[in-house]
């Protein structure tokens, strides 16, 4: 769905606060829980968000307008065909978004985040949030991209993050996981 469980969310904050990022991408961004959340902490982030589906960008208003600050930029694809260049960011958010691809999907996007175009450096962070217990879901509203296409658990994300070097701090809560991965 296009809203997001709290869980995570203030030990998402803290992180955010400590490494105060100036560019991020948000896949998935749904409603905007995390520019909502982000934003006011620190202003002069520059938001990129990539959206499959293209009714939520007119839905919950997701484009920044003179009065509105939301997503400067908005990209409306599959995540899977971005360019390698909308990661190059200080910190690309996948919040409640990895499990609505099939696993393999989902790990290499990871690595293609943190790779980064043309042999440079990707993303310096990756937050992730994603249910770790058994969440079965559909369509959901006529959007055929809400289904869950894999259920992760916390150790197959733990190795998953592992395998991209970097530093990961990490919070498993009663149903989603977080991650923080951060270049070293």
């Amino acid at each position: 769905m296009p809203t997001s469980d709290s869980e995570g969310k203030d030990w998402s904050l803290e992180r955010f606060r400590y490494h105060l990022p100036n560019t991020v991408c948000d896949v998935g961004p749904g409603e905007g829980t995390y520019a909502k959340l982000f934003r006011p902490v620190h202003e002069g982030v520059w938001w990129t968000g990539i959206e499959v589906h293209r009714p939520f960008v007119t839905k919950y208003k997701l484009k920044s307008t003179k009065t509105r600050r939301m997503y400067d930029e908005i990209h409306v694809q599959d995540v899977r065909e971005s360019p390698a260049h909308l990661f190059h960011r200080d910190c690309v958010i996948a919040g409640d978004v990895l499990e609505h691809m099939p696993r393999e999907d989902a790990v290499a996007l990871l690595q293609r985040i943190a790779e980064g175009p043309d042999d440079s450096t990707g993303a310096n962070h990756i937050l992730i949030s994603l249910p770790i217990v058994e969440s079965i879901q559909g369509e959901v509203d006529g959007n055929p991209h809400e289904a869950h296409l894999h259920q992760w658990d916390a150790d197959d994300m733990d190795q998953v993050l592992d395998g991209l070097g970097g530093r990961v701090d990490s919070l498993r809560g009663d149903t989603l996981g977080v991650w923080w991965w951060t270049r070293t």
